[in-house]
């Protein structure tokens, strides 16, 4: 454990931010889950539903910097191709 207080302070906030970044992970790995299982049901409008769902929280984890810009990119062309139905 740190001595100084400086240091504890920003082990405290590096665990928060760590906490708010797989908070955004999970999300978005949740919603990647959803639209899979829409388009192998056949229900288009979940289909939408999740995809559009999925993109808001990719761009809002790259925005506050959960995520990185090009793993945001390659998330919402995997997710393109899933809804397209096309293999990944």
């Amino acid at each position: 454990m740190a001595n100084i207080a400086s240091q504890r302070k920003r082990i405290a906030r590096s665990e928060r931010e760590r906490d708010e970044n797989r908070r955004f992970t999970s999300a978005v790995k949740t919603h990647l889950r959803k639209l899979q299982d829409s388009v192998e049901a056949g229900d288009d409008d979940a289909a939408d539903s999740a995809h559009s769902e999925l993109v808001s929280t990719v761009d809002r984890a790259v925005q506050r910097g959960g995520m990185h810009g090009n793993t945001g990119a390659r998330r919402k062309a995997r997710a393109a191709r899933i809804r397209a139905g096309k293999p990944s």
